[in-house]
């Protein structure tokens, strides 16, 4: 065993605090220096590198130093432990100096102890007894791929010689993966073919396409840790067909004409390429002088003589028969009456009006030859009477006597701060008000979808707006408005592709943008927006966000779900399906979510729609993912209405998670004696990115399906969508295709029938006097809890009690918050029960008074 002594110096003492002991032992770092290297720092001879850990497997961190009596590791700030090292001497033969290499290992669990906090790095630090060195740092990562293209390329077919872009964005992955694009199975090479070019971002460019240029190609991602393929997009190059020369003109024939032709050989169409357009042959009258002479002799004289006489024998018979018919059927008229006129009489017919309440399904499109046929089956309706209306007809809410908004400033600030609205004719067309809105400053972003707004004029009695079959409702409580004031206010809800809300990393977009105003006007008391969101409604997953558009047009966030603080403008309550949003301003607002980890879940609602008529054996089905929103679903009824198609069975809601994977559709099931399926793929895939942002509203895939046969109409078959490693639903779809004879369930379908502004009491479940008893019985504490905290309690919104104790009236925001709730299904009966489990049972609720508690 070779003689070591330990020699400690004022740098050294501080390993031995630290936990490290100089022993005799061969494993120890400390180390004697010959004299002649005493006043000699240690220098690096190799120095720790950065390095990657694949799936379990250790890295390998190397440090070798000269001359140098210790050397350890450092990670992350904390000394490694002694016998984490393993070590190694020896001697430059050249100068005699001793050499220590160190080396450690890192697992991936030292790794993610501190993952997404910080980088892992580690570095060495060698002592001699002049002084001390460090190396650099290096960084220890755990490497990764994702499984999904974040953007995958796509076919397309193009002409000859134009340039083709195929994008592709790889997934992410640690360290970024490097691309490579294949050919039909085959690595593309730039280098050996100047025709392709591989751009910095990773796309493919052909500079000019080739006939040998058709063909899969497919986006190859890969790192060391794996490698992934995209989707491959077809490539097609076809070819327009071009003409050749015109040939020389033919010689005059005996009819004077001379003839052209060309062919369309230059080239000629290829895989899929156009013919070409116009004639292929033509033809010329020649000149006088061209024409070839011939000679007339008596033989042609007598020829044309016998032409003419039978062609004038012609027209005198023709015109003989005209007479003779013209003057039968004078007579045949004078003669004949219409017997139509002695058994025809008027009949009445009735026609009942659809069902109030449902959206009636678009009428199938008659076959051609039948147009008006349907007529002739309407029987008559005796039970239909005919009534009449004497007098003047006025809208239910009279709005002689109010005030609007002219074309000038919306609100005038006084130098109080209070507001005051021009005197102005109220117009009662709403798209005049959305486009006289959208000419201020800050509503140039106004939808101007008439269908999608509603607005109203109103006082300190309050009132609510609504947008029918979207789910979105303001309601102004009374005493919101101050005394003395009226304000127009509108509620209108914004397309997703019209307003851009900035999301990054895992946020998602969960509930429509909706915009009410004026911004600006002053409230006394909070106003209540409904809304629909699409989360799970967990907030564990979720950090769900408020966001507010400022006057700027930027977003900012207003409101953290969770954390909200009662002296905030904003407070959120988060039910299975809608939120409700307590707002002392108005302005443009959207719930933005980002999942804490893949368990986070979005509702996606699946719709299956058809044609409403098919008269060729193709048969399209479409399947529309979209958010479980009221708006969106409205919208997609809506395009669906137009385009023809109809409902062929009920929405099933499917669970979407925040793991990357994509949504997969397939059909199956069918009876293969009738129908085929013209999917070459056993499934179809939308990309995870494409629906968890949000941004797409109409995403749905067509299944395109052939009929062996036109008297072929029952389908039968089961269309699945899933996500892949998680949650699915199935469709049984047993229908006609030529009628629709079974009755959907329209429970689903059924309209908002209540009017889109409601000012006043009509606006209300509660009469405004006896909701002024219930605040003043509630209000005041009591001992025995018989007051508002006891009514929160019963209606199962204690989570929210300290932001009601924080206004004046808790009783009153709590009865806002039950009239947002229940205003389609209120039962005031229900609430008077809970008002007599508190204690308040004098005449239920309709007689509370102001005695004790």
């Amino acid at each position: 065993m070779p003689f070591v002594r330990c020699t400690f110096s004022a740098t050294l003492l501080v390993l031995v605090l630290e936990g490290f002991t100089c022993t005799g032992s061969e494993h120890t770092a400390t180390a004697t220096l010959p004299a002649a290297f005493m006043d000699l720092l240690p220098h690096f001879l190799i120095e720790p590198q950065d390095e990657f850990i694949v799936k379990n497997k250790p890295v390998t961190l190397t440090c070798r130093s000269t001359p140098a009596t210790q050397i350890y590791f450092k990670c992350n700030g904390e000394w490694v432990h002694q016998d984490d090292h393993l070590i190694e001497r020896t001697v430059d033969p050249a100068t005699a100096l001793p050499i220590m290499k160190v080396t450690i290992d890192i697992t991936r669990q030292q790794v993610e102890k501190i993952f997404g906090l910080d980088e892992y790095w580690c570095q060495c630090v060698a002592w001699s007894t002049t002084g001390t060195q460090k190396s650099q740092k290096a960084y220890i990562r755990i490497a990764y791929l994702r499984k999904n293209f974040e953007e995958e390329p796509q076919g397309k077919e193009v002409a000859l010689d134009q340039e083709v872009l195929l994008r592709c964005h790889p997934p992410e992955g640690v360290p970024e993966a490097e691309v490579e694009w294949q050919r039909n199975e085959d690595v593309l090479n730039p280098a050996s073919d100047p025709n392709f070019f591989i751009t910095a971002d990773h796309n493919l460019v052909i500079k000019k396409a080739r006939l040998a240029d058709t063909g899969n190609y497919t986006c190859v991602a890969k790192n060391i840790v794996a490698r992934r393929k995209s989707n491959s997009a077809t490539v097609l190059v076809y070819v327009d067909g071009g003409w050749s020369e015109w040939s020389k003109w033919s010689a005059c024939d005996a009819d004077c004409s001379m003839w052209r032709s060309r062919e369309c050989t230059q080239p000629s169409p290829g895989t899929g390429g156009k013919e070409c357009q116009g004639l292929d042959l033509q033809s010329l009258n020649c000149t006088s002088e061209q024409c070839p002479q011939t000679v007339s002799g008596a033989e042609d004289v007598a020829l044309y003589v016998g032409m003419v006489a039978v062609a004038l024998c012609l027209t005198l018979l023709l015109i003989v028969v005209v007479m003779v018919y013209r003057r039968k059927k004078e007579g045949l008229d004078a003669d004949v009456a219409d017997s139509s006129i002695l058994t025809t009489g008027f009949q009445p017919m009735g026609i009942k009006p659809s069902k109030p309440g449902v959206w009636a399904p678009r009428p199938r499109r008659p076959p051609p030859h039948s147009k008006n046929s349907h007529l002739l089956t309407i029987q008559p309706d005796l039970t239909t009477t005919t009534t009449s209306y004497q007098g003047t007809l006025r809208s239910r809410h009279d709005t002689t006597g109010k005030f609007s908004m002219t074309n000038g400033p919306l609100l005038d600030p006084l130098p109080n701060g209070s507001h005051t609205l021009h005197n102005g004719k109220l117009n009662s067309d709403p798209s005049e008000f959305v486009s006289r809105l959208s000419t201020q400053s800050y509503f140039k972003t106004l939808s101007r979808d008439v269908a999608n707004t509603s607005y109203g004029t109103f006082n300190f009695l309050g009132g609510r707006l609504t947008i029918p079959n979207t789910g979105i409702s303001l309601l102004i409580p009374p005493e919101a408005i101050p005394r003395g004031k009226i304000y127009e206010i509108y509620l209108t809800v914004q397309r997703k592709e019209d307003l851009r809300l900035p999301l990054a990393g895992c946020q998602t977009l969960l509930s429509p943008v909706v915009s009410c105003g004026p911004p600006g006007v002053v409230l006394s008391r909070p106003v209540i927006l409904s809304m629909d969101h699409c989360s799970d409604a967990c907030l564990d997953n979720w950090a769900i966000r408020l966001k507010k558009q400022n006057y700027e047009g930027a977003w900012e966030d207003v409101l953290l779900m969770g954390e909200e603080l009662v002296s905030e403008p904003y407070y959120c309550q988060l039910e299975a399906e809608t939120c409700r949003l307590f707002s002392e301003q108005l302005g443009t607002l959207a719930l933005v979510g980002e999942s804490l980890h893949m368990g986070a879940a979005k509702r996606l609602r699946l719709v299956l729609f058809s044609d409403a008529y098919c008269s060729t054996l193709e048969y399209n089905i479409r399947v529309y993912c979209m958010d479980d929103t009221q708006d969106v679903f409205k919208e997609v009824m809506q395009m669906e209405r137009q385009l023809g198609g109809r409902l062929i069975d009920e929405p099933h809601v499917l669970l979407f998670k925040d793991s990357y994977h994509n949504l997969r559709l397939s059909i199956h099931d069918m009876p293969q004696a009738h129908w085929r399926s013209k999917l070459l793929a056993g499934y179809q895939e939308i990309p995870f990115y494409h629906i968890w942002n949000g941004s797409q509203r109409y995403l749905h895939c067509t299944f395109t399906l052939e009929r062996l046969s036109l008297s072929t109409c029952e389908l039968t078959c089961q269309l699945c969508v899933w996500q892949v490693e998680g949650e699915g639903q199935s469709f049984g779809l047993d229908f006609n295709i030529a009628k629709d004879t079974r009755a959907v369930d329209s429970e689903f379908l059924l309209m908002d029938s209540n009017a889109t502004a409601l000012a006043g009491p009509s606006a209300f479940q509660i009469p405004y006097l006896i909701r002024q008893k219930i605040c003043s019985s509630l209000d005041a504490p009591c001992p025995n809890g018989a007051d508002w905290r006891m009514l929160a309690q019963r209606l199962k919104l204690e989570r929210h009690m300290s932001f009601f104790a924080s206004k004046a009236s808790p009783t009153s925001v709590i009865l806002d918050l039950w009239e947002a709730q229940h205003f389609h299904s209120g039962n005031i009966n229900q609430l008077a029960t809970v008002m007599a489990d508190i204690g308040k049972q004098e005449a239920m609720i309709f007689l509370v008074s102001d005695g004790e508690c």
